[in-house]
């Protein structure tokens, strides 16, 4: 097998199959407009679906499918008060994603080259 320039970096490392699927899963399930706005707005304080709903300009049900979700994926939590439960982003992990993604966004849109890129 011929040998790529990863060969003379000795601390490369390939991440394990699990790690890459779980990766691949949260990027697929935030691959969607309205839990973006979900989160973001979770990431500021917790919050109600109602409130999430109207923020987000999407149906109360529609926004309840979209935690449960991101619940199971353990990137929000949930606590129950009475007979409602207030939603929160799970950890700051959520955040650092999701501005990076907005941040990436930011400029692509504005037609500016990413900070990593570099010209040929």
């Amino acid at each position: 097998m011929l040998g790529g320039m990863h060969n003379s970096l000795p601390d490369f490392e390939m991440p394990h199959e699990e790690q890459v699927h779980l990766a691949a899963e949260t990027f697929r399930l935030l691959a969607d407009p309205t839990r973006i706005k979900v989160l973001w707005a979770l990431l500021q304080g917790e919050s109600s679906v109602a409130c999430l709903a109207d923020l987000a300009g999407a149906a109360p049900t529609a926004v309840s499918q979209h935690l449960a979700k991101l619940r199971l994926a353990g990137l929000v939590k949930g606590r129950r008060e009475g007979t409602f439960v207030y939603y929160s982003a799970a950890d700051e992990h959520v955040r650092g994603l999701l501005r990076q993604a907005l941040f990436h966004a930011d400029h692509v849109d504005r037609g500016q080259p990413d900070a990593n890129s570099y010209s040929h």
